[in-house]
């Protein structure tokens, strides 16, 4: 066959080379590399700053807030303020019918004006008492002794002792009942101090300070204190300085401490950072759908008057800062190249590789000489920041690490791809 076909080329020389050329073209094409459609990305090591931060979010509120109520029933008849007025401690903010009250103010005067004109009764009544009974001892004085010279008779002698007696319990009354009049006057006044005071609270005044950020009632609002106080304004003390509530997860405030740098920023002026400093981290829990979270305080200066209360802010406490150290950016940390594209393990895992515990130094993957087969390296590492992470050891300036990947497809064909990856996750 072989013969046959070596003479069918010498006979037809151009199919021969025509077919020879096809044949060499198929292989070509079956045997040469298939370009990657990726390349990896890198950054360089450098020097410089390392900071972790601890990210929250929480509510700006003034440093003193004072919710001003009304201690008596009534109709609001005059509010001499607005939202955002300033006050001073004493202004008058508004005004209840005091109609109902100074009645009862004049009630408990008159009460006590017959309490005293009683009083003055029985004071008479005791000196009524006492002139009659210095009548009945010297009744019985005289009666006694001329008991004793036998001219008057047993019995008269006890008549005049039961008058004595009689008189005697007189006073006792009399001076009982100037008693009881006192105390009536008593009550009557502490009834008149109490009426006074409740006519005195139908104005109510700011009792501190401040700026008005709630109004909650209006000329004609009728208030009831029977069971609580109603809260009528709320003033916020002083807005020159305020606080933040920031709301801090479980799992970041053991690195809170007081004393620590904050910085925050609120929707309305995103290009403002704003700094500040923590006060206070509350140790009462807060949980909400089985999420604990703890309140920390957090002060904050607002002279230009920019912050105002019930804000949102996002907040990042600095926890920790090392200066001038080598450092790798976090990405590096947690980024994996391809499977196929990295070193094959070892047999046994290098002494190098492992902490004194026992435990796997974390590790970086470097540029090699080919650029689809990086060099993994096993590194010591210090401060760990959101952007940057401090390098012990294992680099050195301008070394060259991996970051992520870069798809070198097409947009459309890459979109695509993404949307099987994700219909592949589903």
């Amino acid at each position: 066959m072989l013969t046959t076909f070596i003479s069918w080329t010498k006979r037809h020389p151009r199919w021969s080379v025509l077919i020879a050329l096809v044949l060499l073209f198929t292989v070509y094409r079956i045997v040469r590399p298939t370009p990657p459609d990726y390349e990896y990305v890198s950054e360089a090591v450098t020097r410089g700053d390392v900071i972790r931060k601890v990210s929250a979010s929480g509510k700006v509120r003034a440093l003193n807030t004072i919710k001003v109520g009304a201690e008596v029933s009534g109709q609001i008849t005059k509010v001499y303020v607005d939202f955002n007025s300033r006050v001073q401690a004493g202004q008058v903010l508004a005004e209840i019918d005091p109609t109902r009250v100074r009645a009862r103010v004049e009630q408990s005067e008159a009460q006590v004006a017959v309490a005293r004109a009683n009083l003055q009764q029985t004071l008479a009544n005791v000196a009524r008492a006492r002139a009659e009974l210095e009548i009945q001892e010297r009744d019985f004085d005289r009666q006694k002794a001329l008991a004793e010279r036998g001219f008057v008779s047993k019995a008269g002698l006890d008549i005049a002792q039961s008058k004595l007696n009689s008189a005697r319990n007189a006073l006792q009354v009399a001076l009982a009942q100037t008693q009881s009049g006192g105390a009536q006057i008593r009550q009557g006044n502490a009834e008149l101090s109490s009426a006074t005071l409740d006519l005195n609270r139908t104005v109510i005044v700011a009792p501190a300070s401040g700026v008005i950020i709630n109004k909650l009632v209006e000329p004609g609002t009728t208030v009831a204190a029977s069971f609580q106080t109603p809260n009528l304004f709320e003033i916020a003390a002083d807005t020159a300085k305020m606080q933040v509530e920031a709301s801090v997860d479980e799992a970041d405030i053991g690195q809170i401490r007081t004393g620590q740098m904050v910085s925050f920023t609120v929707d309305s002026y995103p290009d403002d950072v704003f700094k500040a400093k923590v006060r206070q981290v509350r140790q009462a829990p807060v949980e909400a759908q089985n999420v604990v979270s703890y309140l920390v305080i957090i002060d904050v200066d607002n002279v230009k008057g920019k912050l105002l209360p019930g804000m949102t802010a996002n907040v990042e406490i600095i926890t920790d800062v090392r200066t001038n150290v080598t450092r790798v950016p976090t990405n590096a940390m947690r980024f994996r190249p391809r499977l196929v594209d990295r070193p094959q393990p070892a047999a046994e895992k290098p002494a190098s590789d492992t902490t004194k515990k026992g435990n796997a130094l974390p590790k970086v993957y470097l540029v090699g000489d080919d650029p689809y087969r990086p060099e993994r390296r096993a590194i010591r590492t210090g401060l760990q920041g959101e952007e940057y992470t401090e390098v012990v050891s294992g680099l050195k300036k301008g070394d060259k690490v991996l970051v992520r990947t870069k798809s070198l497809k097409p947009k459309k064909e890459t979109d695509e791809s993404a949307d099987e990856d994700d219909n592949a996750a589903s």
